[in-house]
């Protein structure tokens, strides 16, 4: 064990006091028993099979209501990992549950067996014919197909509200719409064709000319028997009509039976069937869908009412004038959004029945939206609006800023209200459709059962289609409180089917929370042709026995998860899953939704649990030590929950008070430390280049094992030479602002260019170049944002730099009367923003004062109206920092390079490097993994220029794409060179 290693028992969270009820037992400390564990080892790989307790308890959860653990998980790579897995759970009697991102909300994508991951692997989007058609892999979340398809100007029919992280095998397999899907665009009509294994191991294409001739040959009996169905059906014509009736309206109850009308061969009636089958008829592994016209002119409205019921009875008029989407908030819903950022404050002071209509109108051209727009003013005349608070406007607009902030606070509906709810209390989603033409009627009907069982539940939906959602919050380790919530869902499924004779489920799917009540729905006969489908297609019972049908008329209150209360912090956690498609650390470790449940799951452990001790043995490096800090997860995450903050807590706990000691002196001598370090790199630097990288290699390898892996860096051969000993020579009179070279480009100099200068040189020159010139005071030396404490959780070191950075700026801008320029972006933001919480109050104040602008938006603001460009290379390749996204300087950061290259092109899988300052040297695997998919975008093609904002950042991606990054103020000081 390293010297420095901390003791696990440092992570224990503070409130543990169980144990819990729901705690995973003692005996499943030693994570997945044998044989499984071997046997599943030797058939697939060790890299393949996660076994640990903790790797366990962190696929348990997801964002439905209910918990399971399952036995192992699987990492399956290709088809053949997948048909390994069935064709060994057929042999050993075991099931099998698919998994892929985890947004579902009815606890189909949980297994108490064998769980196996198709989304690591699964990615991939492939335009055809121009964008008409698009092949994609299971794994692929809707927002990075659109994003692939925006370019040919086209869109996928379905739209969930959790197109960030949700996956299209998930909507395929849940047969999701959306906002504007409703029957007609939803994944059962736009889907050209699939593929699929069943569970026998048979691979269909729906595509292939001959699949029903394989088909026939592989599984007779299964071809036999769907088409014994279908004549069934057919021949029964008031079942036929009844069917064809369920699919007027929204409806993802049970097996989508119409594939037996509309389907006329076995395969096509299989290609129906798997749409809405939630992974218990078959493993989808490729979706080709028929892509939709992306109409790029939009006009919308947010439009107040005084009630639930009078904003559903306006929802007719709005179709009636061809919106394509009208979508419902209920007061509870609006209030609770304003933890959503961009969300108006006041909207916390609405009353209590206001309810808004988020109206939209889009068409492909402006003479199409003229049209819109006379029409959405027709339908706005004579309406009863409400402007309850100065906010709300009751007009259209076709501003993006307006609208998408509209959008936003929409589909944060699950994780606002959820964020809100008490702490400790599970939430439950419903999702139901009933006739539009008697939504106000139902509206009605569903707040007086809500009061009747003492729920006051924030309800939302796709209006225009019937179809609303609710969200109800209960104490799921009450169990008087469980009892209620029994007793409303009995109540709630009747009233919607004997009166409305509506959906139990329409667009969320069965899953486990409304399998009891599937023929209370459907009847005895039309339920018994989907338990006879399930039965043909996989009569040994391997995939999910226990989701869409099940016999038991409780299953819907087993497995119900608690809540425990953790940091406060990470209360509000809904485990909806948004925050880990742009986790750095997602395929190499765990991500934010991971690491909280990894902490709930502790404090429903008592003190001395050996599952206790197996979470916490591993959560050090699993969650604390590969967490980047990079914080992307609260701009994802809809009520803003910091995870990375969180982490940089837990390593605080780590310290000893010696380490934190050491850690306050070097911010206190850092003008020594940083003469170190550039001496340091530029030994090192001659060492490399005299062929001695292996012995730095070796050198800093021995250190990293004997000291901390986390403490000492590793040499990386693309590090870069030290910086310049002496900086450009300039003078505070007549400066237009003071540039502060970050202790980074202080330290390191830029990528190998020997006419080229550095990026203190660049900056000087760009500015004296625009008539606005700069002043670099002589005294940077020893300052620093304090980006290296805070990042590591050193608080000591922390408020001295952070106090010791705005005393300095305060001095050099005369109190603020100048901006403050920094140099790399991440450093931007910590002396913005990170610093705030250290400060002294009589600092704060100064803070207050300071203009702290990133250079990039320095030279795109002030510098690149005055300059004039000289010479342009063919194509540029962008990498925004995550710094960035934070700041809101993507835009400039794009606008300069567009100065600087004839074409642009930003990755669609561009995300954090994972570097973060030196994490990419303690941690490489973690920049690897986080860089993996960029990089495999960026060198499909080759660019003329790599550009970025932050050296470290520029760094990673030289080591994980091979080519030479540099600064963007670089690109532009060559561009506008005379």
């Amino acid at each position: 064990m390293p010297l420095l290693e901390p003791r696990p028992s440092s992570l224990r969270p503070r409130g543990i006091g169980g144990p819990a009820p729901d705690r995973l037992p003692g005996h499943r400390a030693g994570g997945t028993p044998e044989p499984l564990r071997g046997e599943l080892t030797g058939l697939l790989g060790t890299e393949k099979v996660l076994w640990k307790v903790s790797d366990l308890v962190r696929y348990a959860s997801d964002a439905s209501p209910y918990r399971f653990v399952p036995q192992v998980v699987v990492i399956a790579e290709d088809l053949d990992d997948v048909s390994a897995v069935l064709s060994y759970a057929r042999g050993r009697g075991r099931e099998v549950v698919f998994r892929a991102a985890g947004t579902s909300l009815n606890g189909q994508a949980q297994g108490e067996d064998i769980l196996v991951d198709v989304r690591r692997h699964w990615t991939g989007v492939e335009a055809l014919d121009g964008g008409r058609r698009a092949r994609i892999r299971p794994g692929t979340t809707v927002l990075r197909a659109n994003a692939a398809l925006a370019r040919h100007g086209r869109v996928l029919g379905p739209d969930p509200a959790s197109a960030l992280a949700c996956t299209l095998g998930g909507v395929v397999a849940n047969n999701a719409s959306g906002m504007t899907a409703g029957t007609t665009r939803n994944s059962y009509r736009t889907l050209s064709s699939l593929t699929f294994i069943l569970p026998g191991g048979t691979v269909v294409d729906t595509a292939d000319p001959l699949a029903d001739e394989e088909l026939a040959r592989a599984e007779p009996a299964l071809c036999r028997g769907l088409m014994e169905i279908k004549r069934e059906i057919e021949a029964d014509p008031a079942l036929a009509a009844r069917i064809r009736a369920k699919y007027e309206i929204k409806n993802t109850t049970g097996y989508r039976l119409d594939a037996y009308l509309d389907g006329t061969t076995p395969v096509e009636i299989l290609r129906g069937l798997m749409v809405g089958s939630e992974g218990t008829l078959g493993f989808i592994s490729e979706v080709v869908f028929d892509t939709l016209p992306l109409d790029r002119e939009v006009c919308s409205a947010l439009l107040f009412f005084p009630s639930l019921t009078a904003a559903a009875a306006a929802v007719p008029r709005f179709n009636a004038a061809g919106a394509r989407a009208v979508e419902l908030m209920d007061g509870n819903t609006l209030r609770a959004s304003v933890s959503v950022d961009g969300v108006p404050a006041d909207w916390a002071d609405l009353p209590g029945p206001t309810t808004a209509l988020l109206v939209e109108f889009r068409a492909p051209d402006r003479a199409g939206l003229a049209a819109c727009e006379r029409r959405a003013a027709e339908a706005l005349a004579g309406l009863d609006l409400v402007a309850p608070v100065p906010s709300v406007t009751n007009a259209f607009t076709g501003d993006p800023r307006t609208v998408n902030g509209y959008w936003k606070a929409r589909k944060a509906f699950v994780t606002a209200v959820g964020g809100a709810r008490a702490r400790g209390t599970t939430l439950i989603t419903e999702d139901f459709a009933v006739p539009p033409a008697r939504l106000a009627e139902a509206c009605e009907a569903l707040l007086a059962l809500q009061a009747e069982h003492g729920f006051d539940a924030a309800v939302a939906g796709h209006a225009a289609h019937g179809n609303l959602h609710f969200l109800l919050a209960f104490d799921a380790a009450d169990p008087g409180d469980v009892a209620r919530y029994g007793a409303f869902m009995e109540a709630f499924c009747r009233l919607t089917v004997e009166r409305f004779d509506g959906s139990l489920k329409a667009e969320h799917s069965t899953g486990r929370n409304m399998a009891p009540f599937l023929e209370l729905e459907w009847g005895p006969g039309a339920t018994a042709l989907m338990w006879r489908t399930k039965q043909l297609v996989d009569p040994g019972g391997v995939l999910a026995p226990r989701i869409v049908l099940d016999r038991d008329p409780q299953a819907h209150l087993r497995g119900l998860k608690t809540i425990p209360q953790v940091e406060a912090v990470a209360d509000p956690c809904i485990e909806c899953g948004f925050c880990e498609p742009t986790c750095p650390s997602e395929d190499l470790t765990t991500t934010p939704r991971q690491r909280i449940v990894l902490r709930r799951e502790m404090t429903r452990q008592q003190p001395g649990s050996p599952v206790l001790d197996g979470l916490l043995a591993s959560y050090g490096y699993d969650a604390v030590d590969t967490c980047a800090g990079d914080s992307t997860c609260s701009l994802d995450c809809p009520v803003g929950i910091d995870t990375g903050a969180l982490m940089k807590d837990l390593r605080h706990r780590r310290h000893g008070p010696r380490e934190e000691a050491a850690a306050r002196l070097a911010a206190e001598r850092f003008g020594t430390v940083e003469t170190a370090a550039r001496l340091a790199v530029a030994v090192a630097h001659r060492v490399s280049g005299l062929g001695g990288y292996r012995l730095l290699e070796s050198a800093t390898g021995a250190a990293r094992r004997i000291v901390r892996p986390d403490l000492v860096p590793r040499w990386l051969p693309q590090l870069p030479p030290a910086a310049p000993r002496r900086r450009p020579a300039t003078r505070r009179v007549g400066a237009a602002a003071v540039y502060y070279p970050a202790c980074v480009n202080r330290v390191f100099g830029g990528p190998p260019d020997p006419s080229g200068p550095s990026l203190p040189e660049a900056v000087v020159a760009l500015s004296r170049r625009a008539g606005k010139p700069v002043w670099i005071p002589r005294d940077v030396h020893g300052t620093c944002c304090a980006t290296i404490w805070h990042s590591k959780g050193y608080d000591a070191g922390n408020r001295v730099m952070a106090n010791r950075i705005v005393e300095a700026a305060w001095g050099w801008t005369a109190g603020g009367r100048l901006p403050l320029v920094v140099d790399a972006s991440s450093c931007t933001l910590g002396i913005a923003r990170e610093v705030v919480p250290y400060l002294t109050p009589e600092n704060r104040s100064l803070h207050e004062e300071l203009r702290v602008v990133d250079s990039v938006v320095w030279a795109a603001e002030e510098l690149l109206p005055h300059l004039e460009v000289r010479r342009t290379v063919a194509s540029a390749v962008l990498h925004p920092t995550c710094s960035m996204r934070h700041l809101g300087d993507e835009a400039q950061l794009r606008e300069v390079a567009e100065a600087c290259a004839e074409e642009v092109v930003v990755p669609d899988d561009a995300g954090c490097c994972a570097f973060a300052g030196d994490r990419g040297l303690l941690h490489p695997e973690l920049t690897a993994s986080a860089t993996a998919h960029e990089a495999a975008e960026v060198t499909a093609r080759p660019y003329d220029a790599h550009l970025s904002a932050n050296r470290m950042c520029e760094v990673g991606m030289d080591r994980a794409t091979g080519r030479s990054y540099r600064s963007v103020l670089l690109e532009l000081e060559r561009a506008t060179r005379p």
